[in-house]
């Protein structure tokens, strides 16, 4: 299988993925709407997906996919699963334990997140209980993290890819049959939260059990004498302080939103919902098959095959995360007034988050960049250089904050996200090239005048559009607003592919075959 088709199987399950979670962001705006509970929710789901990049998909994965890639290429099967069973038994325990004092330290960790909460008691001590709900969700997503990163190796990546499906359907579910039941209709998000974080877990144990890779428990001591596991946890270390940084620049970010106007974090929430979905189906995609591959080709000495790789990826990145910014910053409204506008989410909330959406589409080729170049560094296992360049980012991105928040409130603190992420990524690329890691290959220059004549005509087409359309005084039914706002995408993909197309590019240019 090409790496393009990996990545294209991650890219599917992916939008899959983000159509249901828009489906399930429309019916929470719609039956939430924005308010002080929109903010609580949001405030404390944030504090275990937090953990959950910095444990999880963030240190624990830079670490163990090139540990575990390189057990599979150098090892016998039998060391391998040993291998996987006594990392997966140290971090099922680590994570439990972690757990537990989230939920004793609830009060606290909300105060640390969101400390402007405090000025509306009510809203505080609602985002306390459903922290203390959902913080296990961490658990949860620990132990997914772990099993896809299983599968990944193995080039299994469909599963790990559908599974955040589950979770947008556990919350489509609990708004539509489970909140109108209860006096405190926005706990059933908590209910959704913990039932998907279930499901995402079980769905995987089927294909673990079927290729002989389903953990088997280890004493948790045991398994961290082991020389192996005690290399991963070494690796942790520099990359909790990456991972780390990129999530206090979050708190942050969410710390200051929550002194703003009431309201300032679910836009923001809303405005990252949309960003994301470029940044998955792009950037976590590719960053997602580039990992393995990327660890292969450098512990077999394949360097060509390695710069060949991350050229690629770079490539890819350079040729959508152009259009995908220009669309989210000039169809932003559009976007927001279709998915989510109605009586509870009016259209000065339409305009607040539009703002934000624009404020991340400055640096969206910064935050996809990230996932691409940071695999570059480490598949060779070296995690220090991408945490000094994060820690210098953090700092930079704070500057920023003081410049923008005066100027556009909350969006500004979008439009730092966006800024710091650019100046992250470049510089993660001065590192590479500077180290030889990586050479740009043959056929930049053709490709950087493709982009920006379809760059061109994707500003024209879509400044028409925006000229004769004001998508929040559309007053057709909602499913022809979304009939037309998917014209107008599908219209500029068209344009824009088409424009390549002219150039002579062919989706055969896009493939890659793997390294095993």
């Amino acid at each position: 299988m090409s790496i393009f088709r990996s990545a294209a199987v991650i890219s599917g399950m992916t939008l899959l993925s983000r159509i249901t979670g828009l489906i399930r962001d429309i019916l929470i705006a719609r039956v939430f709407g924005v308010s002080g509970d929109t903010d609580a929710y949001y405030v404390a789901f944030r504090l275990p997906n937090l953990l959950r990049r910095l444990f999880a998909e963030g240190a624990f994965q830079q670490a163990f996919v090139p540990m575990l890639a390189d057990a599979r290429s150098t090892r016998s099967p039998q060391e391998a699963k040993s291998f996987i069973d006594k990392v997966a038994s140290l971090l099922a325990f680590v994570v439990l334990l972690v757990s537990i004092l989230g939920v004793l330290a609830a009060p606290v960790l909300v105060w640390v997140i969101a400390s402007g909460l405090t000025e509306e008691p009510t809203t505080f001590n609602t985002a306390v209980q459903l922290t203390r709900y959902m913080f296990p969700y961490i658990f949860f997503m620990s132990m997914v993290a772990l099993s896809s990163s299983i599968l990944n190796t193995w080039k299994h990546f469909a599963i790990p890819a559908a599974v955040p499906i589950l979770l947008n359907l556990s919350l489509i579910t609990a708004t539509l049959f489970i909140a109108p039941h209860l006096e405190r209709p926005i706990f059933a998000l908590a209910i959704g939260v913990m039932s998907g974080g279930f499901l995402q877990l079980f769905v995987q144990i089927p294909q673990l059990v079927k290729l002989g890779l389903f953990p088997r428990f280890i004493n948790p001591i045991t398994a961290a004498k082991d020389p192996s596991v005690r290399r991963v946890l070494k690796l942790m270390v520099p990359s909790l302080f990456g991972v780390g940084v990129a999530q206090i620049s979050i708190l942050i970010n969410t710390n200051i939103a929550s002194f703003l106007q009431e309201g300032s974090v679910t836009w923001l929430a809303y405005a990252d919902r949309l960003m994301e979905f470029p940044t998955a189906l792009l950037g976590v995609a590719l960053g997602t098959v580039l990992l393995p591959s990327l660890s292969a080709a450098f512990s077999k000495g394949l360097k060509e095959r390695y710069n060949a790789l991350l050229d690629w990826g770079l490539k890819l990145v350079a040729a959508f995360a152009i259009p995908a910014a220009i669309g989210l910053a000039m169809l932003g409204e559009g976007l927001v007034a279709v998915l989510f506008q109605s009586a509870r989410f009016n259209a000065n909330d339409v305009f607040q988050t539009s703002t934000a959406v624009l404020g991340y589409s400055c640096g969206l080729i910064g935050l996809i960049g990230i996932k691409i170049l940071a695999p570059g560094f480490y598949a060779q296992k070296n995690i220090k250089t991408p945490v000094k360049i994060a820690c210098t980012a953090l700092v930079v991105t704070q500057i920023f904050n003081l410049i923008n928040v005066p100027l556009f409130s909350h969006a500004g603190l979008a439009l730092s996200v966006g800024m710091g992420a650019c100046f992250n990524a470049g510089v993660l690329m001065l590192a590479l090239r500077k180290r030889g890691v990586f050479t740009p290959l043959a056929g930049w220059k053709k490709l950087f005048i493709a982009i920006f004549v379809g760059a061109a005509l994707l500003v024209v087409y879509l400044g028409v559009i925006q000229h004769y359309v004001v998508w929040t005084e559309l007053t057709c039914a909602w499913i022809l607003k979304v009939a037309l706002i998917l014209a107008v995408v599908v219209g500029a993909a068209v344009l824009y592919l088409g424009t390549l197309a002219a150039f002579g590019y062919r989706i055969s240019d896009l493939k890659v075959s793997e390294v095993d």
